[in-house]
């Protein structure tokens, strides 16, 4: 199977959607983050501080999309109906059959719960059976353990650290900590995942 560019489609789950990241969602989107500084701990960015400051983050994104650098989703969980994150396809390299899931956030509530895993799951999906991508990684703060939670749960191999790789926005030293999924590795995941094993 040929792999193919991800695309800005809706992608439905059990207990969430990811939609196409758009200027609509801004209101919500900021009231899911609420300034909140363990949001943003990790990503390379200040907290927004009202919403006209997360709306230019949105229309950063969207910018990055349009150029092709990366296709951008919100995180809408079923029982709100309502944008409470947005997650990546980055780092996109069609003909080394391999992408990045990043620039992930959501509300702190969602932290650890069905819609945190079902949103890295629903990527991982998309990206192995509907695109043919050989593998997927994260590149993860070395201190978000969150994130490296829901990565490991659904079956994300860690593979090693990069010491001293990036400079947090705090000025401090990130360590890079690398976690993939290959397709030799996915029917497995999947199977765990609809036999319900990775939500107990």
């Amino acid at each position: 199977m040929a792999v193919r560019f991800p695309a800005s489609v809706t992608i439905d789950g059990r207990y969430a959607r990811l939609v196409p990241l758009s200027r609509s969602h801004v209101p919500d989107l900021y009231q899911a983050a609420r300034a909140d500084e363990r949001v943003w701990r990790w990503l390379s960015t200040t907290p927004p501080r009202s919403t006209a400051e997360m709306g230019a983050m949105v229309d950063q994104r969207l910018a990055q999309a349009a150029a092709g650098e990366a296709v951008a989703f919100s995180v809408v969980p079923r029982a709100t109906d309502r944008p409470s994150g947005w997650a990546a396809y980055v780092g996109i390299e069609a003909a080394d059959e391999r992408v990045d899931i990043g620039w992930s956030w959501m509300d702190p509530v969602l932290w650890g719960t069905p819609v945190h895993l079902e949103t890295h799951f629903m990527l991982v999906y998309y990206a192995f059976e509907d695109l043919g991508f050989g593998r997927v990684q994260w590149r993860l703060d070395d201190l978000d353990l969150p994130s490296q939670d829901a990565v490991s749960r659904i079956g994300g191999i860690r593979e090693g650290v990069l010491r001293r790789h990036l400079r947090r926005v705090d000025g401090t030293w990130r360590d890079t900590v690398y976690y993939s999924l290959v397709a030799a590795e996915w029917p497995a995941v999947k199977e765990r995942w609809m036999s319900g094993w990775i939500l107990e």
